[in-house]
């Protein structure tokens, strides 16, 4: 009974914390993709500018809903010269087409930490529907006890083709897979109350 009641307090410090806005930690967060070269290797990238927000009503935030907004220019292979074809009007476009969105529309448990999330993303203007796996830990307090905050960890994982958002017409699969593949990862935190 002594072991009940010692849990009270800490499932009512999670109900609080479950709620509202979090906040990205861009330092251990990244928003990268992976094309397939010639057929024979892998190219990866990511983009050095983004806003992601996560928003929870539920306790296991098993309602999250998340907001990504990528500037396109931020792109970064490691390669100047691909990066600088891959921003032309070629490839993305970045002058007319500055920005990458996804809004999330569902988010649902498959089992234990394992979610599916669908909603649509729009690059060059095209706006598709797009499903992505998520694996989710937490929410767990910070091990930092100087940090003061509860933490959750979100890996998302999914694959669009360039085709279907005009991405390098021109550019045949001999040269660059259709598929690209998504591999999103973040961490959100939100502060625990004074």
């Amino acid at each position: 009974m002594k072991k009940i009641f010692a849990l009270i307090p800490v499932f009512c410090l999670f109900s609080t914390l479950a709620f509202g806005q979090w906040t990205n930690d861009k330092g251990h967060s990244r928003v990268a993709f992976i094309v397939q070269h010639h057929g024979i290797s892998e190219v990866d990238g990511f983009f050095k500018k983004y806003e992601a927000t996560l928003t929870a009503t539920k306790e296991d935030l098993s309602d999250a809903a998340f907001e990504v907004t990528i500037e396109a220019a931020s792109l970064n292979t490691e390669l100047e010269m691909r990066d600088n074809h891959l921003r032309s009007p070629d490839i993305f476009d970045v002058q007319k087409f500055p920005s990458i969105t996804f809004k999330s529309t569902s988010f649902k448990k498959k089992k234990k930490n394992l979610y599916t999330m669908t909603g649509n993303i729009t690059i060059k203007g095209i706006t598709k529907p797009l499903t992505l796996t998520v694996t989710m830990n937490g929410p767990v307090e910070n091990p930092n006890k100087n940090a003061k905050n509860i933490q959750v960890g979100i890996k998302a994982v999914g694959t669009i083709k360039r085709s279907e958002f005009t991405v390098g017409q021109n550019l045949t699969t001999a040269f660059v897979s259709d598929e690209i593949q998504l591999r999103i990862t973040g961490e959100f935190n939100k502060a625990l109350p004074k």
